[in-house]
């Protein structure tokens, strides 16, 4: 620890040497950098916003449970109460006949006139289930099962397909994460690596003068967190940007989307990329020192 601390001064001016002898490079490399951060930060935003979508579609899945219509409402609300204790069921609530013909009248719009044909209301009580996707099928079929219920309409083509496109949607949100970083951690790989072969007669002074290789390879570790520091710095400023922009747009406008807080995914975005960076940086810098023992 001793002698780390007391090779800080050297560390420090080795590592700006490092950074000003091909500026115009690392200058670029920060830009690059930058870009690619802002790259994950735009996939890391849409995987934030989509959950908050899925997780708004997965609330809307619902079931409808039908009774005798000679059940007293007393008795129906007990069997309200039994479906709520089924496991993949996180609401269920009774809709009376009335309610059931203003939902069908909201359902029909201008042509809800119609139904003042009927002189008694055509509509029966039902019972409203919200279910959790993943435990379609298992609601379904104790719901079936209960006594008293004559039938369910499950809708079940459209609950498939939505929790299909709500799997497709995380694979692919997975996959592209994944990707960015592959490919972030590559390039900042080579990043290293180039800045150790234009410096390799540096190493290869050090190297004969004795220096042990973590003393040859920190300033590098630095550098290269450096660099991925401003570029993280620049792309967090760029993805508030962006959000900023998208949320003063769509502001007013499309209120059926349901939307994260605006400064809670800005800030969130902002830790990720940073963290990112560092993790990143300091993954990538221990890859590229593997080459300092290539240059001899």
């Amino acid at each position: 620890m001793k002698t780390f601390l007391y090779n800080v001064g050297y560390f420090h001016r080795e590592t700006w040497r490092i950074v000003k002898s091909n500026l115009l490079s690392n200058l670029f490399s920060v830009l690059g950098t930058g870009l690619i951060l802002f790259l994950f930060g735009m996939v890391a935003t849409g995987t934030l916003i989509g959950n908050e979508l899925l997780a708004k579609l997965q609330q809307e899945a619902e079931i409808s449970a039908y009774f005798s219509e000679t059940m007293d409402e007393s008795v129906a609300l007990l069997l309200v109460d039994e479906i709520k204790e089924i496991e993949g069921v996180w609401n269920a609530r009774l809709v009376g006949e009335e309610e059931s013909r203003s939902q069908m009248e909201d359902l029909l719009g201008e042509e809800a006139g119609i139904l003042e044909l009927f002189e008694e209301n055509p509509f029966a009580a039902f019972i409203e289930i919200r279910i959790h996707l993943d435990s379609m099928d298992t609601v379904l079929n104790e719901v079936d099962n209960l006594n008293g219920i004559e039938y369910v309409r499950d809708n079940r083509a459209v609950l498939e397909r939505l929790q299909g496109i709500i799997g497709g949607l995380k694979i692919i949100g997975t996959l592209i994460i994944l990707a960015v970083g592959i490919t972030t951690l590559i390039i900042l790989s080579h990043m290293i690596r180039q800045g150790i072969y234009n410096n390799r007669e540096q190493i290869n002074t050090l190297r004969l003068l004795g220096a042990p290789g973590s003393f040859i390879g920190f300033p590098f570790v630095m550098v290269g967190l450096l660099l991925t520091l401003l570029g993280g710095a620049l792309a967090t400023i760029l993805i508030n940007v962006l959000i900023n922009s998208g949320y003063s747009s769509i502001d007013g406008a499309l209120t059926f989307i349901p939307l994260p807080s605006q400064q809670g995914l800005m800030m969130n975005i902002s830790i990720l990329i940073i963290a990112v960076s560092l993790v990143l940086g300091l993954l990538g810098s221990l890859f590229g020192l593997s080459s300092i023992g290539k240059n001899r």
